[in-house]
């Protein structure tokens, strides 16, 4: 049996989803060596819950480390670009979770950069970062990994199995991933997030929807990228007063929180992008397909699997039912096998493959390249009131 020895940086949320799917590999041996994180008592707490040799403050470390094979990037998104750059450099695969960069700001900007930088400033500025990374995938003989776990959702590989099968036209996509917001304070300012709700939900169904697109081109012999976006974007929870968004976990200070998307592809046809931190009743997470010949419904979270009816909590402190849910009383749709459902199980598998047998992911640098561009082309047709043709 091949092995794959894993060093992870981060210890933050979503190390928990990479960290079960490891565990869920099968016909690979995973050897999970090293845990790194600046607050080296999070490390520890990630390498004995999951099973890391080791844990240390300094990810140079895992660079460093003969052993180790690939580097699970699993950090705060500006650190993301510097990482893989690193990582490649060192001639490890890499797995970078979303984004794949954004604008932080740079020191002369004024602040907050959100409100005050130019949006046509921060898309020049991820044009020329996206052309560093062009240049380090390339010179790299490492494996770039897009952790999107979108794409691997089972729904997703359902539908994309039948378009590709049927040679689908795709004429019109709607995805959307929509929450009540983030408790963390950081979520609300762009210079740690690089957007708001646009960038930390809407990357997802947009690179859904991208991805999708790039199934149905593969199938027809075809090319078909995006070459328009066209994007609305809002900030209204400062409007509210403290007790009309007491059930909003956001509080944004320079980021939007809700966002509308257009894309248009090559061939005319249009793809819908909705996300917002002001939507409750627990994470949304899915994307409508109209083709020519099927519509396909591909219902993330929360699905039908199961339902439950409660009229108290008693005995169910430590029963997970669902993401972003205040309580568990009334009728609730709980996630059933959520790392599965949610694709982290096919990714980790697919991502291990790829390490173990040397070839290339369904969710790779490509996905990852041009839903940055899109984002930030989003960015500025809202700040400026017009349809951007993306470079």
């Amino acid at each position: 049996m091949k092995q794959v020895t894993v060093g992870q940086i981060g210890a933050g949320f979503i190390t928990n989803h990479h960290n079960m799917a490891y565990k869920a590999v099968s016909g690979i041996n995973i050897r999970l060596k090293t845990n790194a994180d600046i607050l080296l008592d999070r490390a520890k707490n990630v390498a004995g819950k999951y099973g890391y040799e080791q844990s240390c403050t300094d990810y140079h470390e895992i660079l460093n480390d003969p052993e180790i094979d690939v580097v699970d990037i699993c950090t705060i998104p500006f650190l993301h670009k510097q990482m893989v750059e690193e990582t490649l450099a060192s001639g490890k695969c890499v797995i970078c979770e979303k984004p794949l960069t954004g604008y932080f700001g740079r020191e002369d900007d004024p602040k907050p950069i959100g409100d005050k930088v130019s949006k046509d400033k921060m898309y020049k500025a991820i044009l020329a970062e996206l052309e560093e990374l062009d240049k380090a995938i390339s010179k790299s003989n490492g494996i770039f990994m897009y952790a999107e776990n979108y794409v691997y959702s089972p729904n997703m590989l359902k539908a994309a199995e039948i378009i590709a099968a049927k040679k689908s036209r795709i004429l019109l996509m709607r995805g959307e991933e929509s929450l009540r917001g983030s408790s963390s304070p950081q979520a609300g300012m762009w210079d740690k997030t690089g957007g708001g709700c646009l960038i930390r939900g809407g990357t997802h169904p947009l690179s859904g929807v991208l991805w999708l697109k790039s199934v149905e081109a593969a199938a027809r012999g075809a090319e078909i990228p995006a070459v328009s976006v066209t994007a609305d974007t809002g900030r209204i929870v400062p409007t509210l007063t403290e007790e009309e968004r007491r059930h909003l976990l956001i509080r944004p200070q320079d980021v939007e929180d809700v966002a509308t998307v257009t894309i248009t592809f090559a061939d005319g046809t249009k793809a819908l992008v909705l996300t917002g931190d002001v939507c409750l009743g627990g994470v949304k997470n899915e994307i409508d397909v109209y083709a020519n010949d099927a519509t396909l419904r591909c219902r993330i979270t929360p699905n039908d699997n199961m339902e439950t009816y409660l009229l108290d909590e008693n005995g169910l402190d430590d029963v997970y039912l669902a993401e972003m849910l205040p309580n568990k009383l009334g009728w609730q749709k709980p996630f059933i096998s959520e790392e599965i459902q949610r694709g982290y199980a096919g990714e980790m598998q697919d991502f291990m493959e790829c390490v173990a047998f040397k070839r290339q992911p369904r969710s790779g640098y490509q996905l990852a390249r041009d839903t940055m561009k899109v984002l930030y082309g989003a960015y500025l047709s809202a700040a400026e009131g017009r349809r951007i043709t993306l470079q």
